[in-house]
């Protein structure tokens, strides 16, 4: 479990710093350039991510139970789950969905982790779902806070958003359709 709190602790903590401290990224830049940010930032991330996923292992191994789910919520969780790859789509592909939710990733972010709190009931993964969807939760509320940046050219057509739709709803169908039980041992269905 220590593990896995560490690796949280560690991804989550250098994707809080633009919530905790918001100058600091761009006075580091503005000072020793953008790699003395850019090389930190991405191996404190990589090594936290890398973490979870061997302490989440580790920790599914012998789970404290905290809730059992009805067979249910599974159902529920596949529902919820349905939009999660399109709005990760649309957030590297501006368009509309983009304009209008301002933050997909986040929003996605939540809903992964509220999905999967409702079909799973163990410590390991009330902290990691719980913590991801408590994260993103805390970022977009404090983006929303923050200063609007310079927005570039809106898209006009569909084009960007038919393709977040279909290219997530596709990676959605692959999960589903097999991929998550070979990434993680559990079949959602």
């Amino acid at each position: 479990m220590l593990v896995l709190l560490i690796g949280l602790l560690l991804f989550l903590g250098t994707h809080s710093l633009l919530i905790a401290a918001p100058q600091l990224r761009a006075k580091i830049i503005a000072q020793r350039g953008r790699g003395a940010w850019l090389w930190p930032y991405t191996a404190a991330s990589a090594l936290g991510l890398i973490l979870i996923v061997w302490g989440y292992g580790l920790a599914r191994q012998d789970p404290t139970i905290l809730y059992s789910p009805p067979l249910e919520t599974r159902h529920l969780a596949l529902l919820i789950m349905l939009p999660v790859f399109p709005l990760l789509f649309a957030a590297y592909l501006p368009g509309r969905i983009k304009a209008a939710l301002k933050h997909p990733m986040l929003i996605a972010t939540v809903l992964w982790g509220i999905a999967h709190l409702t079909a799973n009931g163990t410590l390991p993964d009330l902290l990691l779902f719980g913590g991801f969807a408590v994260w993103a939760s805390v970022d977009w509320y404090s983006s929303a806070q923050r200063p609007a940046k310079a927005k570039a050219k809106p898209v006009s057509g569909l084009r960007n958003d038919t393709i977040a739709v279909i290219g997530g709803l596709l990676v959605y169908a692959i999960f589903i359709g097999g991929f998550h039980r070979i990434l993680t041992g559990v079949s959602p269905i």
